[in-house]
Protein backbone atom coordinates (compact mmCIF):
# COMPACT_ATOMS: atom_id res chain seq x y z
CA UNK A 1 0.00 0.00 0.00
CA UNK A 2 1.79 3.41 -0.92
CA UNK A 3 0.75 6.51 0.89
CA UNK A 4 -3.15 5.86 0.47
CA UNK A 5 -5.52 6.12 2.91
CA UNK A 6 -6.29 4.16 6.19
CA UNK A 7 -2.60 4.10 7.10
CA UNK A 8 -1.61 4.28 10.54
CA UNK A 9 -0.08 7.74 11.75
CA UNK A 10 3.42 7.11 13.35
CA UNK A 11 3.67 11.29 13.90
CA UNK A 12 3.24 11.38 17.67
CA UNK A 13 5.33 8.04 18.03
CA UNK A 14 8.17 9.79 15.96
CA UNK A 15 8.18 12.78 18.08
CA UNK A 16 8.06 11.30 21.38
CA UNK A 17 11.14 9.34 19.87
CA UNK A 18 12.36 12.18 18.91
CA UNK A 19 12.67 13.83 22.43
CA UNK A 20 14.72 11.74 23.80
CA UNK A 21 17.46 12.48 22.13
CA UNK A 22 19.93 9.78 20.84
CA UNK A 23 17.98 6.76 20.40
CA UNK A 24 19.80 3.59 19.65
CA UNK A 25 20.39 1.92 16.09
CA UNK A 26 17.96 -0.87 17.14
CA UNK A 27 14.66 1.42 18.15
CA UNK A 28 15.11 3.28 14.98
CA UNK A 29 15.49 0.43 13.01
CA UNK A 30 12.40 -1.03 14.84
CA UNK A 31 10.49 2.08 14.22
CA UNK A 32 11.24 2.89 10.61
CA UNK A 33 9.95 -1.22 9.78
CA UNK A 34 6.72 -0.75 11.56
CA UNK A 35 6.03 2.19 8.76
CA UNK A 36 4.70 1.59 5.38
CA UNK A 37 6.06 2.56 1.87
CA UNK A 38 5.34 5.28 -0.37
CA UNK A 39 5.74 5.30 -3.69
CA UNK A 40 7.75 7.79 -6.01
CA UNK A 41 4.50 9.94 -7.11
CA UNK A 42 4.38 10.45 -3.05
CA UNK A 43 8.19 12.16 -2.50
CA UNK A 44 7.57 14.73 -5.58
CA UNK A 45 8.21 18.05 -4.09
CA UNK A 46 10.86 19.82 -1.36
CA UNK A 47 11.02 18.55 1.85
CA UNK A 48 12.46 20.00 5.23
CA UNK A 49 15.10 17.85 6.99
CA UNK A 50 15.75 17.31 10.14
CA UNK A 51 17.89 14.46 11.82
CA UNK A 52 16.52 11.68 13.77
CA UNK A 53 19.37 10.72 15.83
CA UNK A 54 20.68 7.50 16.55
CA UNK A 55 23.99 6.65 17.75
CA UNK A 56 24.95 7.31 13.87
CA UNK A 57 29.14 8.56 13.30
CA UNK A 58 27.15 11.32 11.19
CA UNK A 59 24.41 12.73 14.05
CA UNK A 60 24.99 16.31 14.10
CA UNK A 61 26.76 16.73 10.35
CA UNK A 62 23.92 17.99 8.39
CA UNK A 63 22.30 19.93 11.37
CA UNK A 64 25.94 21.70 11.79
CA UNK A 65 25.98 23.30 8.23
CA UNK A 66 23.15 24.32 7.59
CA UNK A 67 21.02 21.56 5.69
CA UNK A 68 17.46 22.57 4.43
CA UNK A 69 16.56 19.13 3.17
CA UNK A 70 15.84 17.63 -0.25
CA UNK A 71 13.91 18.48 -3.64
CA UNK A 72 12.25 15.99 -5.85
CA UNK A 73 11.40 17.15 -8.94
CA UNK A 74 10.58 13.77 -10.98
CA UNK A 75 11.64 10.22 -10.59
CA UNK A 76 15.08 11.02 -12.88
CA UNK A 77 15.28 14.82 -11.13
CA UNK A 78 16.42 14.82 -7.54
CA UNK A 79 18.66 17.12 -5.97
CA UNK A 80 19.85 15.38 -2.35
CA UNK A 81 21.23 17.63 -1.00
CA UNK A 82 19.46 21.42 -0.36
CA UNK A 83 20.99 23.52 2.22
CA UNK A 84 20.10 27.29 3.56
CA UNK A 85 21.96 30.64 3.34
CA UNK A 86 21.78 32.83 6.50
CA UNK A 87 19.39 35.02 4.19
CA UNK A 88 16.64 31.88 3.92
CA UNK A 89 17.77 31.90 0.33
CA UNK A 90 18.30 27.95 -0.34
CA UNK A 91 20.89 26.58 -3.06
CA UNK A 92 21.59 22.80 -4.42
CA UNK A 93 24.94 21.30 -4.50
CA UNK A 94 26.94 18.20 -5.77
CA UNK A 95 27.22 15.79 -3.12
CA UNK A 96 30.40 13.84 -6.17
CA UNK A 97 32.61 15.84 -4.52
CA UNK A 98 31.94 14.69 -0.89
CA UNK A 99 33.55 12.45 1.31
CA UNK A 100 30.78 10.30 2.43
CA UNK A 101 32.61 7.58 3.64
CA UNK A 102 35.27 9.93 5.78
CA UNK A 103 34.65 9.44 9.67
CA UNK A 104 33.19 12.83 10.13
CA UNK A 105 32.84 12.26 13.72
CA UNK A 106 36.66 12.85 14.36
CA UNK A 107 36.26 16.20 12.97
CA UNK A 108 34.79 19.39 15.52
CA UNK A 109 31.79 20.51 14.50
CA UNK A 110 32.75 24.30 14.08
CA UNK A 111 36.00 23.06 11.71
CA UNK A 112 33.28 20.97 9.56
CA UNK A 113 31.33 24.18 9.09
CA UNK A 114 34.14 26.32 8.33
CA UNK A 115 34.92 23.74 5.96
CA UNK A 116 32.01 23.14 4.39
CA UNK A 117 31.24 27.64 4.00
CA UNK A 118 34.25 27.77 2.02
CA UNK A 119 33.61 24.60 -0.16
CA UNK A 120 29.81 25.19 -0.60
CA UNK A 121 30.22 27.86 -3.31
CA UNK A 122 32.91 25.28 -5.45
CA UNK A 123 30.31 22.77 -5.33
CA UNK A 124 26.86 24.32 -5.69
CA UNK A 125 24.45 23.18 -8.77
CA UNK A 126 21.42 23.39 -10.33
CA UNK A 127 21.52 19.53 -11.89
CA UNK A 128 19.78 16.89 -10.42
CA UNK A 129 22.34 14.67 -8.97
CA UNK A 130 19.80 11.90 -7.71
CA UNK A 131 17.22 9.59 -9.11
CA UNK A 132 14.24 7.56 -7.71
CA UNK A 133 13.02 4.58 -7.50
CA UNK A 134 10.98 1.64 -6.05
CA UNK A 135 13.73 -0.80 -4.13
CA UNK A 136 13.39 -3.16 -1.74
CA UNK A 137 14.95 -2.71 1.75
CA UNK A 138 14.73 -4.90 4.70
CA UNK A 139 12.45 -6.36 3.06
CA UNK A 140 9.49 -3.86 2.08
CA UNK A 141 9.81 -1.83 -1.53
CA UNK A 142 9.62 1.53 -1.09
CA UNK A 143 10.61 5.02 -2.76
CA UNK A 144 14.32 5.23 -2.66
CA UNK A 145 16.62 8.08 -3.36
CA UNK A 146 19.84 7.08 -5.43
CA UNK A 147 22.87 9.37 -5.40
CA UNK A 148 24.46 9.77 -9.03
CA UNK A 149 28.15 9.60 -7.88
CA UNK A 150 27.90 7.50 -4.65
CA UNK A 151 26.97 3.97 -3.75
CA UNK A 152 24.68 5.35 -1.09
CA UNK A 153 20.76 4.50 -1.27
CA UNK A 154 17.72 6.92 1.07
CA UNK A 155 15.26 4.65 1.34
CA UNK A 156 11.95 6.43 2.66
CA UNK A 157 8.86 5.01 4.59
CA UNK A 158 5.85 7.07 5.37
CA UNK A 159 5.18 8.63 8.92
CA UNK A 160 1.80 10.71 7.67
CA UNK A 161 0.95 12.00 4.65
CA UNK A 162 3.25 15.17 4.87
CA UNK A 163 6.28 13.03 6.97
CA UNK A 164 8.53 10.77 5.89
CA UNK A 165 11.76 8.75 7.70
CA UNK A 166 14.59 8.66 5.53
CA UNK A 167 17.36 5.84 6.23
CA UNK A 168 20.91 6.21 4.22
CA UNK A 169 22.25 3.47 3.65
CA UNK A 170 26.10 3.47 2.71
CA UNK A 171 27.85 0.22 1.34
CA UNK A 172 30.16 -1.31 3.47
CA UNK A 173 27.96 0.52 6.71
CA UNK A 174 25.30 -1.69 6.12
CA UNK A 175 24.89 -2.27 9.97
CA UNK A 176 23.94 1.10 10.54
CA UNK A 177 22.12 3.51 9.30
CA UNK A 178 21.73 7.08 9.34
CA UNK A 179 18.31 8.15 9.80
CA UNK A 180 16.56 11.67 9.07
CA UNK A 181 12.70 13.10 8.93
CA UNK A 182 11.51 14.92 5.70
CA UNK A 183 8.67 17.25 5.96
CA UNK A 184 6.77 18.32 2.76
CA UNK A 185 6.86 21.68 2.27
CA UNK A 186 5.31 24.72 -0.45
CA UNK A 187 8.25 24.91 -2.88
CA UNK A 188 6.47 28.29 -4.25
CA UNK A 189 7.13 30.01 -0.78
CA UNK A 190 11.41 29.52 -0.96
CA UNK A 191 13.47 31.30 -3.03
CA UNK A 192 16.55 29.70 -4.31
CA UNK A 193 19.54 31.73 -4.66
CA UNK A 194 21.33 32.00 -8.28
Amino acid sequence: MFGGEGLVDHRHTLYEMRKKGNISQTAAFDFFDQLDSVDIDFMIGLWRGREFKSNHPMDGLLESVNWYGKEFIDAETVHPLVFQKEDGELYKINPGPLPLHFPFEKIPKSLLKSLFTFAAPLIRTNKGKARLRMLEYRGVVSATMIYDQHSVYDTFRRVDQNTVLGVMDLKGKTDQGYFFILERTKSNQIKYST
